[in-house]
């Protein structure tokens, strides 16, 4: 039997399971808010261009309006002022979208700490007890931070400080940068920790990350769901020509225990 042939017969034989980590998204989805003078993006709205009426008697479909970095999404290499001259999100390549996925665990962390933030020391420590990132993997950092998402003030969890959530120190993100990963997904709004803006340089994961041609992926759920190891991450964002990141459907394919 070929490996396609495996795998479908795994998958129709419930031997793998795939499991959905993308956020719903609708115009009650969190967005992330930059303090002024910055401008920001839009949240999902649709605009009906005919619902089985006279504009169009037998068909339904809307016009969409929201931004590139709306909802769970991909950054794109070409986001930040490091990776200007990187990828867009059309010119990834697909193989770079699908990988391990390795789940690295600090739920119990950050419900004593919102602003807790991965460092290197926390990242060795599990290559240690795990062994090395497998090439092109996609390291997906759990926080518990996805169950806040049906209510927008405790998944900001702001005040006048600005957002507290959990992200990635600055030697962090100059960790994850000299990786062999493909990308680093979070629960969270955006690939950063919620005070970043006061970190030097500003919003590291960004700049050391994409920085160096890799991807962020934000907004996931249900990684409480994943092993540690042995998961297959399906990343899916639109091809959006020039386009800065998209809004993606993530997947996981699961073998059952």
């Amino acid at each position: 039997m070929d490996v396609i042939s495996s795998l479908l017969s795994a998958l129709s034989g419930g031997e793998v399971e795939i499991l959905d980590l993308t956020a719903p998204l609708s115009p009650a989805t969190p967005v992330l808010s930059l303090p002024e003078p910055f401008a920001n993006t839009i949240p999902l709205s649709l605009e009906k261009v005919s619902d089985f009426d006279a504009d169009g008697p037998f068909w339904s479909w809307n016009n969409i309006h929201t931004g590139e970095h709306t909802g769970t999404h991909l950054d794109a290499p070409v986001h930040w002022a490091t990776g200007r001259d990187g990828l867009s999100v059309d010119r990834i390549p697909p193989s770079r979208l699908v990988g391990p996925a390795v789940v690295v665990d600090f739920t119990a962390e950050v419900a004593e700490d919102p602003d807790f933030l991965l460092g290197p020391d926390h990242l060795d420590a599990w290559a240690a007890e795990h062994g090395p990132l497998p090439e092109g993997c996609w390291l997906l950092f759990r926080t518990g931070w996805g169950s806040r998402s049906g209510d927008a003030a405790a998944f900001a969890n702001a005040d006048e400080d600005g957002p507290h959530t959990p992200g990635v120190s600055v030697a962090g993100a100059e960790w994850l940068a000299a990786s062999p990963i493909s990308g680093f997904g979070v629960e969270t709004v955006g690939i950063d920790a919620g005070q970043a803006g006061g970190m030097e340089p500003p919003f590291p994961v960004h700049y050391h990350l994409l920085g160096a041609g890799k991807y962020g992926l934000t907004q996931l759920q249900g990684l409480d769901r994943l092993p540690g190891t042995g998961a297959m991450l399906v990343v899916s964002p639109l091809p959006i020509v020039g386009g800065t990141g998209s809004p993606a459907r993530v997947y996981a394919l699961v073998p059952r225990a």
